[in-house]
């Protein structure tokens, strides 16, 4: 009997729809970018101001409320998730158990059982027009994120400062070519399209309230955005995400009830 001859990888017929899909898509989202660039009803630079939103003062004014209620999930933080534990796509990105989350929102939906712990900061996040994914970002000590990209720029990265180490300077965070530092309740608003990095080199935690909301663009181009952002959340990616996190939130309603 002939021996059946096996393609090299580069020749199987899989690897090259999944190089073409790859290209094609990487292509489209860039198109899709430099549409939303054009049509931003806000600054396209790294840093936004966050005056330009409405609701960031209402999370300043709010910032104790939420921190009370950030201070009783940390008194589980070891037992937290950490990001790759959900996101599979962000192994190669955080590998170690120093990046812990806690999800109340993830591409628009409700994670019932987190935010059930975290009433006040779920009605105030809830009132944020164009909010997709909300949760706590806890750094350790020591922990320090490699550059990346944010996977398309129709949405903006929000981070309210709710516990930020004595030595700010040794705690920053860098996108594009610019520096910036956290405040305990001041909002910081950026492009996480763009190449950043973030460093936490003291022996305290930070933590922000991490959201994604969506980047406000002129009409139409605002309902292409929104359509794009829910093919996002519809990839296996992101339902992959999602069905982790609901296997996390069984453990954490264990946690929470001791």
């Amino acid at each position: 009997m002939k021996e059946i001859l096996k393609c090299p990888d580069f020749l199987d017929v899989q690897n090259i729809k999944h190089f073409f899909a790859y290209d094609i898509g990487k292509k489209i989202i860039a198109f899709l970018e430099k549409t939303i660039t054009s049509h931003s009803l806000v600054e396209n630079t790294a840093f936004l101001d966050p005056n330009q939103f409405s609701w960031t003062k209402n999370l300043e004014n709010n910032w104790h409320v939420i921190r009370k209620e950030l201070d009783v999930i940390l008194q589980s933080s070891d037992r937290l998730p950490s990001l790759h534990d959900i996101s599979s796509i962000d192994r190669g990105l955080s590998y170690d158990h120093r990046w812990k989350t806690y999800f109340l929102y993830g591409y628009g939906v409700k994670m019932q059982q987190n935010c059930k712990y975290c009433p006040a900061t779920t009605q105030l996040i809830e009132s944020i027009p164009g909010m997709k994914t909300a949760f706590f970002s806890i750094l350790l000590p020591g922990k320090h994120i490699p550059q990346h990209r944010g996977p398309y720029k129709g949405v903006l990265r929000y981070h309210l400062a709710l516990k930020v180490p004595q030595d700010q300077e040794d705690c920053q965070i860098r996108v594009g070519n610019e520096f910036a530092y956290w405040s305990e309740g001041k909002s910081m608003i950026f492009d996480d399209s763009l190449p950043h990095e973030i460093w936490n080199s003291t022996d305290e935690t930070r933590v922000v309230l991490f959201m994604d909301i969506v980047r406000p663009c002129k009409f139409p181009i605002s309902l292409l955005n929104q359509l794009v952002i829910y093919l996002i959340r519809c990839s296996p990616f992101i339902q992959d995400a999602l069905r982790n996190q609901q296997k996390w939130n069984m453990r954490m309603a264990k946690i929470f009830q001791n």
